[in-house]
């Protein structure tokens, strides 16, 4: 009987000592900030989405409007997370803009042979405010 009390208090112990060790408060607004804290603190590797600096290729994705890049275009306007087709010479790309907002970059850096393009990304409305 004594073994059986002792074995009881332990497991009860070390029960309150795991719960306690990864319970703690989170004082962010709907959790997102506690969310973020256990998303960095992940072991696993990025995908490669989030590590594509200028957004990806999205060929399945149904582009919101066609962008014809000719000798005569020198920038694009586009807004973060919006997919479009961008046309050059006779290749189409649909794209997915997963960067952040009110970065700028070459064209050229997902579409070769689009020198002397400058992509602009606005901010996303579904951000603004937050």
């Amino acid at each position: 009987m004594k073994s059986t009390l002792t074995r009881t208090v332990v497991a009860s112990a070390l029960l309150v000592a795991v719960s306690g060790a990864s319970a703690h408060a989170d004082y962010s607004e709907s959790g997102a900030t506690h969310w973020l804290e256990h998303v960095r603190a992940s072991s696993s590797q990025p995908s490669e989405r989030q590590l594509a600096p200028y957004g990806y290729a999205a060929p399945g994705g149904a582009p919101g409007r066609l962008i014809v890049v000719d000798k005569d275009t020198r920038y694009l306007n586009v807004v973060q997370l919006e997919t479009v087709a961008i046309r050059v010479g006779d290749r189409t790309v649909n794209w997915t803009f997963d960067a952040f907002p009110m970065r700028s970059f070459p064209l050229s850096k997902i579409i070769p042979g689009a020198e002397g393009v400058t992509v602009y990304v606005a901010e996303s409305p579904l951000y603004r405010g937050r």
